[in-house]
């Protein structure tokens, strides 16, 4: 079955998703970009509130493709003991010096996952490549928060690719990018690890508002 991740910035949001039935508790902000970081002290307090209850994520910001800064950034938020590190893959003219870089992060048994933006277009070999720099997963994401979503971008069946190459090399598959409750259906074909949401869980579908505990709760049956 399709694990529902919800997005949130508080201890109150986390608690509002997991009575709600999320099975991954992320952590961002929404107000500092696509993949806002929450402060440390903050993650670290969420992660340890959810006690290993459900699993959780966090990301490292917007950052720039400069490997030294985000391998970096990836050893401040893996001191707060997060299940998961969410990296977006902005746009470079090579992603290597990076992936060699973060290989090491493998080694202190950090787990990671690429996040590749629906906007961008990327190497035809990356998803191999991101499996070999040892991440344990992709997620497809919108990098501009303006109402549209993935369905906007990608169709079906480049959907369907990615998802078979990313599913048959044994990497988790996440889908976000502005989703609300009428395009799970469509999605579900895909056989995704995990749909992520915040906007479309938020009041008045707006991802800087508070989370709606009834649209996680409507999700969560969906699903």
């Amino acid at each position: 079955m399709t694990q529902l991740l919800i997005s949130v910035t508080s201890i109150n949001e986390a608690k509002i998703a997991l009575e709600n039935g999320a099975d991954i508790i992320d952590m961002k902000d929404p107000s500092a970009g696509a993949l806002g970081a929450l402060p440390i002290a903050d993650i670290a307090s969420i992660v340890t509130f959810v006690n290993k209850k459900k699993l959780t994520s966090a990301t490292i910001g917007d950052q720039p493709m400069q490997p030294d800064l985000l391998v970096q950034r990836v050893a401040e938020v893996a001191k707060t003991n997060v299940d998961f590190i969410k990296i977006g893959f902005f746009e470079t003219s090579d992603y290597q010096p990076c992936l060699d870089a973060l290989q090491r992060a493998k080694q202190t048994g950090i787990k990671l996952i690429a996040v590749l933006f629906a906007e961008y277009t990327y190497p035809s070999n990356i998803i191999v490549t991101i499996k070999n720099a040892g991440f344990i997963g992709v997620m497809v994401d919108t990098a501009i928060k303006n109402g549209l979503t993935l369905m906007d971008y990608h169709s079906e069946s480049h959907i369907k690719n990615l998802s078979q190459n990313v599913l048959e090399i044994d990497l988790s598959f996440g889908l976000a990018g502005s989703l609300k409750i009428q395009h799970i259906e469509t999605l579900q074909k895909f056989n995704a690890t995990y749909m992520g949401f915040r906007g479309g869980v938020c009041e008045e579908n707006l991802r800087y508002l508070c989370l709606n505990a009834s649209k996680i709760k409507a999700i969560r049956k969906t699903l």
